[in-house]
């Protein structure tokens, strides 16, 4: 939630802080702001909506200075306006601040403060943190670094700041606890900082990826220092970026979400390519792989994951059911954190996000640290918190995923998940060496397949404009077709608005069938499979109820083709491997459907991409 950029240097800083903003967009549109300092002063420019609103707002003022800080919200404290946009000031005016996280204790830092004779203009927790560290400052005679540091420990819950004095002209503060920051470290003795390494990569490949209560002051004089907390000295450890600039633009397409929908051909090549060689019958995750025996061992595994991610959890339960024969539980990261879990020593807790930064997931995690857990994760941002927090993991390699609405994410976790699958199966001699090795040249083939997918483009945009007014839809699957069925629905209601739920195929008589009637399409995943005569039974249910049936089918099906209204055809291949195949057609058709209704597809409303609060 939120994005924050910052840049400390010689050159111009409103360009950079403005293009940051703009990369940054999809963390939160609901305000954007800058705070420049020029000439001994602060110029403050924040505007409702999203950062074009904001540069038609900051049109012909005074937008010079090498120091800026910038800002695009998504609301948690506050309704979405200008005054509650960030930057805020101090009360004197002389400090700005930008933040992403949430104050837990705002309101009784805020009372004491109110008592002392602070006036405050927004709603935010944010401001109450820039007044707290005015306060401290002044009371205490403190220098600005001294004095944020004394704030933060009187602080309870999640940030990320970038502090600006224009007493300090040279100089920019950060600090972190569960919200993600990273410092960008220039070719000319300057400095950027962000929520992620998108608005940095056109810059320098040098980041420092900060970790939990750690304050960096970024000087221009005397360089870049870092203190935890406790103002302890600690060494930055400066990694390059494996991230390029033409991976951050839309190629031609008319969204990133439709261009990373064609990009997962790629995406999934890119997840097992060095994983694995169907020819010579291995598979083999670098991340996991001294842990494999432990894994192997375990008595239990458990997901935890939100979202789109948790779908791709439940997809994992039944592959490594199957597949390994170890028992899985798939937790709501969001739920698992508030129970009093059980969890021991032989269990194992495989954390999935895309961002890696989930708040949620990430405090899972720490509760099956803290209980013994051996912990993996999954997830897609090499120096996020949770591969840095976890015992090991496998990055997804997707690549950045900026459309709000996960897609290749959900398939790239999905195949490290098949990966690891087969990798215990090994470990613990759960499969034939014939299955294992039928499994794995699937697998190779799946980019193919993705892409004969792809280009039933057209027919599945014929099947979104007949039903791009419906005011309902049902998903419904069997088997690792459920979590399918799942993440169809999810994807429509979060770009297109429709509402929509996904239900297990047999459960539909218990309840959903009631909705069933002429006006009501009924998308189903009925591929053929050990289920396949049951959904087949399904769709007889609903037709009979009048509904309409959009069937994803394996290519060259007679039987539901006669019986539904619309078919996509996916190719054969093994039924483990299906939800990598079922997912592209829905994910397709949402997105023209979201189009045709005039949706912003890549920012649907009150959405953002990284849930980094709870």
């Amino acid at each position: 939630m939120c994005g924050i950029v910052a840049y400390i240097g010689a050159k111009e800083a409103y360009p950079i802080v403005v293009k940051g903003l703009k990369r940054l967009e999809y963390r939160g549109y609901d305000s954007a702001g800058v705070a420049l300092f020029n000439n001994g002063e602060i110029n403050l420019y924040k505007k409702q909506g999203k950062v074009s609103n904001l540069e038609e707002f900051a049109e012909g003022r005074d937008k010079s200075g090498h120091i800026g800080i910038g800002h695009t919200r998504w609301a948690t404290h506050g309704e979405p306006n200008d005054v509650n946009a960030h930057p805020h000031l101090s009360g004197d005016g002389q400090i700005a601040l930008i933040h992403n996280g949430i104050i837990e204790n705002y309101e009784s830092l805020k009372t004491e403060l109110e008592s002392r004779g602070h006036v405050f203009k927004s709603e935010t927790d944010t401001e109450v943190l820039v007044h707290l560290i005015e306060e401290i400052q002044k009371n205490q005679s403190l220098s600005l670094p001294e004095a944020v540091r004394v704030t933060l420990t009187y602080v309870v819950g999640a940030y990320a700041i970038v502090v600006m004095d224009k007493n300090n002209p040279r100089q920019l503060i950060a600090a972190r606890k569960s919200s993600p920051l990273v410092i960008g470290i220039g070719k000319e003795d300057d400095y950027y900082l962000a929520s992620d390494a998108t608005p940095i990569v056109e810059y320098t490949k040098n980041v420092v990826y900060m970790d939990d209560e750690e304050i960096a002051i970024l000087d221009l004089d005397s360089g870049m220092k870092l203190v935890d907390i406790a103002n302890q000295e600690k060494t930055p450890y400066i990694q390059e970026l494996e991230l390029h600039l033409e991976e951050l633009e839309k190629g031609g397409y008319e969204h990133f979400m439709l261009k990373e929908i064609h990009e997962q051909p790629r995406s999934i090549q890119d997840c097992f390519r060095g994983r694995l060689n169907a020819k010579d019958g291995w598979v083999q995750l670098g991340g996991i792989k001294d842990h494999i025996e432990k894994i192997g061992k375990a008595k239990r595994i458990i997901f935890v994951a939100c979202g789109t991610s948790w779908h791709a959890a439940l997809v994992g339960e039944y592959l490594f059911e199957d597949l390994a024969r170890i028992p899985v539980e798939v937790e709501y990261a969001s739920e698992f954190r508030y129970r009093n879990p059980i969890i021991g020593e032989d269990d194992i807790v495989i954390a999935i996000s895309q961002s890696g930064e989930t708040a949620d997931t990430l405090a899972a995690l720490d509760i099956a640290k803290k209980k013994g857990a051996t912990t993996l994760g999954i997830c897609n941002v090499v120096g996020s918190s949770i591969s840095r927090v976890t015992d090991a993991g496998s990055y997804t390699h997707a690549g950045p995923e900026i459309g709000v609405a996960s897609t290749k994410a959900f398939t790239a976790q999905v195949t490290v998940l098949t990966l690891m699958a087969l990798s215990i199966a090994k470990e613990r001699a759960t499969m034939s060496e014939s299955q294992f090795r039928t499994i794995l040249t699937e697998l190779e083939q799946i980019p193919n397949k993705v892409s004969k997918v792809l280009e039933q483009n057209d027919l599945i945009e014929h099947i979104s404009d007949v039903y791009q007014n419906a005011n309902n839809a049902l998903y419904l699957g069997r088997g690792s077709s459920f979590p399918v069925a799942l993440e169809g629905a999810l994807k429509l209601k979060e770009i297109s608005y429709i509402h929509a739920e996904g239900y297990p195929a047999a459960e539909m008589k218990h309840g959903p069938i009631a909705l069933i009637d002429e006006e009501m399409p009924v998308f189903v995943i009925a591929t053929q499979g050990t289920s396949y005569e049951k959904v087949v039974s399904n769709i007889q249910e609903v037709k009979a109820r009048k509904g309409k049936i959009i069937a994803i089918v394996t290519e060259g099906d007679t039987q539901v083709k006669a019986m539904a209204d619309h078919v996509i055809e996916i190719p054969d291949t093994d039924e483990n491997l299906v939800p990598l195949l079922a997912t592209i057609p829905l994910q397709l058709l949402s997105y023209h459907v979201a189009v045709m209704r005039g949706c912003n597809v890549d920012q649907p409303r009150n959405l953002a991409k990284s849930v980094t609060v709870e």
